[in-house]
């Protein structure tokens, strides 16, 4: 799906921001956010219910919220005094102000079913494809918030075919299925994965299994 704004365009199946068909760099939780506020507009958001999605279950500052947006309008050559994009309730919230058309891809279903996700405890980690970071980062996609996780700990590259993981020099390391991971590894549904005291599980949809014919079926 394809988000369009003037000459922008926020592809989510690739996580990529273009304009004119140019890639501009977002850091993922920039991304998120923008995407957030393009597909609710023109509700305001407030900061409190943009730290939720962004940061569910974790202790954030209001300065990340404000260093992300500060990001797009960069990203966006946006204005605070004159928004074009997103805009500013002050003392409140975010809203994205700008036109905007929303075109689903023709391998879109309804629901917009990830191909992939993580388990860790009751959370699920929904994985597009694209990259994605493991961390105790606040920019990382799925953030992990204790002293045992690295920065940028691990990730996570899916594609329409498979999901690798690979670790990205952490301090400590990431197992996969209780070894040591070195070098990137394909993951299957089931998958444990070991990033420092946290336990998660890999899922992927399974692919739907080819018809038996009559002549099978009779053997």
């Amino acid at each position: 799906m394809r988000i369009r704004f003037g000459p922008f365009a926020a592809d989510l199946d690739t996580r990529q921001l273009t304009r004119d068909g140019l890639e501009v760099h977002l850091v993922p939780k920039a991304f998120e956010l923008l995407v957030t506020l393009a597909r609710e507009r023109p509700k305001v958001l407030s900061k409190s219910a943009l730290l939720e999605r962004l940061w569910p279950e974790t202790f954030v500052s209001e300065g990340n919220l404000s260093n992300l947006i500060a990001d797009i309008r960069e990203a966006l050559g946006d204005r605070v005094s004159a928004p074009r994009w997103v805009r500013t309730a002050h003392g409140y919230g975010y809203a994205f102000c700008g036109d905007a058309t929303t075109e689903p891809e023709a391998h879109d279903g309804p629901t917009d079913r990830a191909p992939c996700w993580l388990e860790w405890g009751t959370r699920r980690f929904r994985l597009s494809v694209g990259e994605h970071i493991i961390g105790r980062d606040p920019d990382a996609e799925i953030r992990l918030d204790e002293s045992m996780v690295s920065r940028h700990h691990a990730r996570l590259i899916v594609t329409e075919a498979r999901a690798l993981l690979d670790d990205l020099g952490s301090k400590n390391g990431t197992l996969h299925s209780g070894s040591q991971v070195t070098t990137p590894v394909e993951l299957a549904d089931g998958d444990a994965i070991r990033i420092g005291s946290r336990l998660l599980t890999f899922h992927t949809r399974a692919r739907s299994r080819s018809t038996v014919t009559q002549a099978e079926g009779t053997r």
